[in-house]
């Protein structure tokens, strides 16, 4: 089997731990350093481009999972399912975008969900963020990829007594896996395989630094 070629390096950067206290929301936060062809960094450093990014991290959520989760689009939402429809694991409103000329955001804010708790229901959100650096000199360039998780209330995380075994059993699970997987994600980025958008919203290009 051929190994696909790599055209970036990626280097995770430590990022602080999980925060989160029993019954409480969850704000989890994972970060690379992609470094890369100026040329190529200027290729895809576009509106268009920040969608295939957003799409490309569901797309492997889907492949780590073996297929066992999928990801259900609609005009208004994304459902990340398990196996079928009826199983929503999680609901999202529709992704909004943000585009400046050194930084594209792309966020979804949760719904509801069989992992959120009743009182969690329209809180929190999933972000990936995108910045380039002021430019400098050198064929290179690094940016900075992050997604984060914040305000977010677990159903696992349980509440009243069982908060604190809750919080063992969602750290030690839900957590420790959201992480790896976020982390596996990040390290994909080095082969540089932004899949095509389901919706293709955007189109024009983030404005250049000058």
């Amino acid at each position: 089997m051929t190994k696909t070629r790599e055209r970036a390096r990626v280097k995770l950067v430590r990022s602080p731990e999980s925060q989160w206290e029993p019954g409480g929301p969850v704000t989890s936060k994972q970060e690379a350093l992609v470094t890369l062809p100026r040329r190529e960094l200027d290729r895809i450093w576009s509106p268009e481009y920040l969608e295939r990014l957003a799409r490309t991290y569901w797309r492997w959520l889907s492949k780590i999972s073996l297929g066992l989760l999928r990801v259900v689009y609609t005009p208004t939402t994304r459902r990340i399912v398990f196996l079928i429809p009826p199983f929503t694991l999680l609901r999202f409103h529709a992704p909004e975008y943000e585009t400046k000329p050194d930084c594209g955001v792309v966020t979804w804010r949760i719904d509801r969900g069989l992992l959120v708790a009743p009182g969690g229901r329209g809180e929190g959100f999933l972000r990936i963020t995108v910045t380039r650096p002021d430019d400098t000199e050198g064929d290179e360039v690094s940016a900075r990829v992050s997604s984060e998780v914040a305000n977010f209330y677990p159903a696992l995380g349980g509440w009243g007594w069982f908060a604190k075994i809750g919080a063992w059993i969602y750290r030690n699970t839900q957590l420790r896996i959201h992480v790896i997987v976020t982390n596996g994600f990040l390290r994909s980025l080095a082969r540089l395989q932004l899949v095509p958008s389901k919706v293709g919203q955007l189109r024009t290009e983030i404005e250049r630094p000058s």
